[in-house]
């Protein structure tokens, strides 16, 4: 069978296939489970300087095609998440940490604090005031984050890019400035949802963000776009839910993908999408790598 081994951004990952941040990735032992179930990377929920209850229920609602959630970015801080990381790392996969602020400072001093085996720099959420696209929709303030950031760890840097603006390639360019191994693409779209009934919203937040199968042509295209003009890896997420959703990312430009929502089918989702995707890869005869941008290519 072919290797589905590969290097992505600073990380060996013995599949490309990686759980997303936010899914389960509130202890160690869930992200520990996540890696024995066949993820190559795991990613953290977003960690702060300091705890944070999130936003008021319901946090999460599912909606026709897709979920909506607006959690707030809740979490211990860092400072009391390094026993989960080391935890999760018995799992055998890279365990990557998402991490937010709001100011380059705070992002670096959550690096200089935690010990991972890579950031994932959140630029992206769409529900949480004074943090991730309210930053990360600015190139400037992208460049600067990542510089920070680059400058105060000592472990790979992924920026994740919003696709709430209308130029995410100048924000990945922004983020390659800054010196980024790779971009994550894409984070949840803004999005609403009302009870007729009441006329309220449902979210507790009002507006929260869109993740699941509806958003993957969106990612799709962001990814192809990214990988058409930037030169470090472009890290897939956004609807992958099968093997066919994580060939279709790889052929617009992904070196590795993450699974979000289709973790609700639960922690055979990465054998299942491993599988399908080394079947595939027999049936054509093809290295994982000519998979890689193989749209660009052919355009």
């Amino acid at each position: 069978m072919p290797s589905l081994s590969v290097d992505v951004g600073g990380l060996r990952l013995k599949n490309p296939v990686m759980l997303a941040a936010g899914i389960l990735g509130t202890t160690g032992a869930s992200l520990r489970r996540a890696a024995l179930a066949g993820a190559g990377g795991v990613v953290t929920k977003s960690l702060g300087t300091s705890p944070r209850e999130g936003h008021p229920g319901p946090t999460v609602v599912q909606v026709e095609c897709g979920l909506l959630n607006a959690m707030g970015l809740p979490n211990p801080s860092y400072r009391e998440f390094q026993e989960e990381i080391e935890i999760a790392r018995t799992g055998g996969a890279p365990v990557v940490a998402s991490i937010f602020g709001s100011s380059p400072e705070e992002f670096a001093q959550i690096a200089r604090g935690l010990k991972a085996d890579a950031f994932e720099l959140n630029l992206s959420c769409p529900h949480a005031e004074n943090y991730g696209s309210e930053l990360g929709r600015f190139p400037a303030m992208v460049e600067a984050v990542t510089g920070a950031v680059k400058a105060a760890a000592d472990a790979p840097v992924w920026v994740k890019l919003t696709p709430n603006t209308a130029d995410i390639v100048e924000l990945g360019l922004a983020a390659q400035r800054g010196g980024a191994d790779a971009v994550v693409a894409i984070n949840t779209l803004k999005a609403m949802a009302i009870d007729i009934e009441s006329g309220c919203p449902i979210l507790g937040n009002g507006l929260g963000g869109l993740s699941g199968q509806a958003i993957k042509p969106v990612a799709v295209r962001c990814i192809y776009e990214l990988a058409m003009r930037l030169e470090i890896p472009v890290i897939g997420v956004g609807g992958v839910g099968s093997w066919e959703d994580a060939v279709e990312m790889m052929m617009a430009g992904a070196s590795a993908v993450q699974v979000g929502t289709a973790m609700l089918k639960g922690y055979g989702v990465f054998e299942e999408i491993t599988g399908g995707l080394s079947r595939f890869l027999e049936r054509k005869s093809l290295e994982l790598e000519e998979l890689r941008f193989m749209a660009g290519r052919r355009s």
